[in-house]
């Protein structure tokens, strides 16, 4: 038996000649095509290249503009000129310029004679077709498309609104049910003869003239009136992104070519040097006879375009900046963030470091600039402190933030005093967990030496800007672990708090807290709270504080941390 081969060709013509040597010095008959719009001095080149082997021959040329009939018209004057001059072809091979034999052409032909009725043409219908990507699936068989989608864009999308506004549909020949599938394929020489010679080959191909995209149609339709037996798949490696355009092969790809077993893969960069070199030289005897199995990469490309559609979770670049929602992921890692703790607790952020072994930092958003851990001007990624850069664009100096320390905790105290901008942002990051002590914005009012008038005047601002934070904090929209207290609820049991902060932060080395925080002298500030509410302020955040410390006078800051026993 003999295989015979069909190229479609239209540019890397040097590469096309090396793959028609390789099918024709294999033993097989080769016919190629070649684009009408090719100039022919590239023709003619191409010819010259391959007048020493007389079994390739060369067809009548058809312009093929993607998506259009042309492509098709191609393959059927090939295939015609095929079968005629070569009365020993049992299987025709259809392949494109840019395509690479991955298998000695050997292998090919023996696989071919232990399946020698068998028609390998991806055929399926319109239903159950997964890859069609913003395309169109039943309409392109009942609808008519005259003009090129790639270049006469749009007449062709209102010509198509036109024919949805008028219900303009097209009637499919009796007897055949549209089915789709891979251009790429390999048929019998009684299929693709029935197919050449039906009686009703006129009005196929008028109605196929005006299908979009016919060559993934029209030969995976009428394979299924003649096929005796027709297995759905391609003997041709071919990848498409999410896009729906094929994947291309580097010389970096070339084990992962092995690994498929596949005859040929489409399609192949033509400077891919390392890839042509390898496949196309002679190749030993005596290799297991292997089944195609494209599924074995199958994975590897399903990561790839996950990865390409959804990206890494919380990496922001210039070259996939996602839209809001749809950034799997807001941010790299999990992150604490605590409100009102370093107004309650001294030094809080050193406090937490040894207590949780996480990196914890000051306020991230203090209006006058960023305060890392250790107090150093940048940090990691050359991240720098000053307010101005960190304010152009917040959410980037966080997200960057996280993504440079992943594999540490990190942490940041915030305030009311500090910048809002990215409340929302963190209330709907499933990797924040957020801790909040409500009014203790008023410990440092409390400690100032500020006029009275002008306390209460900040107290209101602050309150107001906390309650609308805790609104938020609150809603049904929130994704962030959230712990709320007031300033009196927390003062009840300190330590107990403490404690379950630190072990959400480290869950899997749960640390018992051997010592807390040097928390600020609060001797007389149940007295500053009733000033407050005297001068028309109600401090409704701070909870139900008691006044019987009113009383007791502001002593000294302890000199240790007590103990937890």
């Amino acid at each position: 038996m003999s295989v015979g081969v069909i190229m479609l060709c239209h540019t890397a013509f040097g590469r096309a000649a090396e793959v028609a040597r390789f099918w024709a010095e294999g033993g097989s008959p080769v016919v190629i095509h070649v684009d009408a719009r090719v100039s022919e001095k590239a023709v003619g080149e191409f010819r010259d290249a391959l007048t020493d082997l007389p079994q390739i021959s060369f067809s009548r040329r058809f312009p093929c503009e993607w998506g259009t009939f042309g492509l098709v018209a191609a393959t059927l004057e090939a295939s015609t000129d095929l079968l005629a001059r070569h009365s020993d072809v049992s299987h025709v091979y259809l392949a494109s310029g840019s395509c690479l034999p991955l298998r000695p052409h050997r292998e090919l032909i023996d696989y071919l004679e232990a399946h020698p009725r068998t028609d390998f043409i991806e055929s399926v219908t319109t239903e159950d077709v997964p890859w069609i990507v913003d395309g169109l699936a039943q309409e392109r068989f009942t609808l008519r498309f005259p003009f090129a989608w790639r270049t006469r864009r749009r007449l062709f999308d209102g010509y198509v609104r036109l024919q949805r506004r008028l219900g303009v549909t097209r009637r499919i020949p009796a007897g055949i049910e549209p089915h789709m599938g891979s251009q790429w394929w390999c048929l019998t020489r009684r299929t693709l003869s029935s197919i050449l010679e039906d009686p009703r080959r006129a009005e196929y191909d008028r109605y196929f003239r005006r299908v979009w995209i016919p060559d993934e149609s029209y030969f995976q339709t009428l394979a299924r009136l003649y096929s005796t037996k027709l297995e759905s798949r391609s003997l041709t490696l071919s990848k498409f992104d999410v896009t729906g355009k094929p994947h291309t092969f580097y010389d970096d790809h070339l084990q992962l070519l092995r690994r498929s077993d596949c005859f040929v893969a489409r399609k192949v960069w033509p400077q891919a040097e390392i890839l042509y070199r390898t496949f196309l030289a002679p190749q030993p005897e005596g290799h297991p006879r292997t089944e195609p199995q494209p599924g074995k990469i199958d994975r590897l490309f399903a990561r790839a375009v996950e990865r390409r559609r959804y990206g890494r979770p919380g990496l922001y670049m210039q070259s996939r900046f996602p839209a809001r929602d749809r950034e799997n992921g807001k941010t790299s890692a999990p992150y604490s963030v605590f409100q009102g703790f370093s107004d309650l607790f001294e030094d809080f952020p050193s406090w937490l470091t040894k207590s949780s072994g996480s990196r914890a930092h000051g306020h991230l958003f203090a209006p006058t600039g960023a305060e890392f851990a250790a107090g150093d001007p940048t940090f990691e990624g050359a991240l720098p402190s000053g307010a101005a850069l960190r304010d152009y664009n917040p959410r980037a100096f966080l997200t960057n933030l996280l993504w440079n320390t992943r594999g540490e905790r990190q942490s940041f105290q915030t305030s009311p005093r500090d910048l809002q901008a990215l409340n929302e942002f963190i209330a709907t990051d499933a990797n924040a967990q957020v801790s909040v002590i409500s009014g203790a914005w008023a410990i440092p009012l409390y400690l100032s030496e500020a006029p009275f008038a002008s306390v209460r005047v900040e107290a209101a601002r602050l309150q107001q800007i906390e309650t609308l934070h805790l609104a938020l904090l609150r809603s049904a929209e929130v994704k962030a672990r959230v712990r709320i207290w007031t300033l009196a609820d927390f003062l009840e049991s300190p330590m107990e708090h403490l404690q379950a902060i630190v072990d959400e932060i480290a869950p899997r080395a749960p640390r018992s807290i051997s010592e807390v925080p040097r928390m600020v002298d609060l001797s007389g500030f149940p007295q500053f709270l009733q000033n407050l509410k005297n001068q028309g302020m109600q401090p409704t955040l701070v909870g139900d504080f008691p006044m019987a410390l009113g009383d007791a006078p502001r002593g000294p800051a302890r000199g240790r941390p007590y103990l937890v026993r």
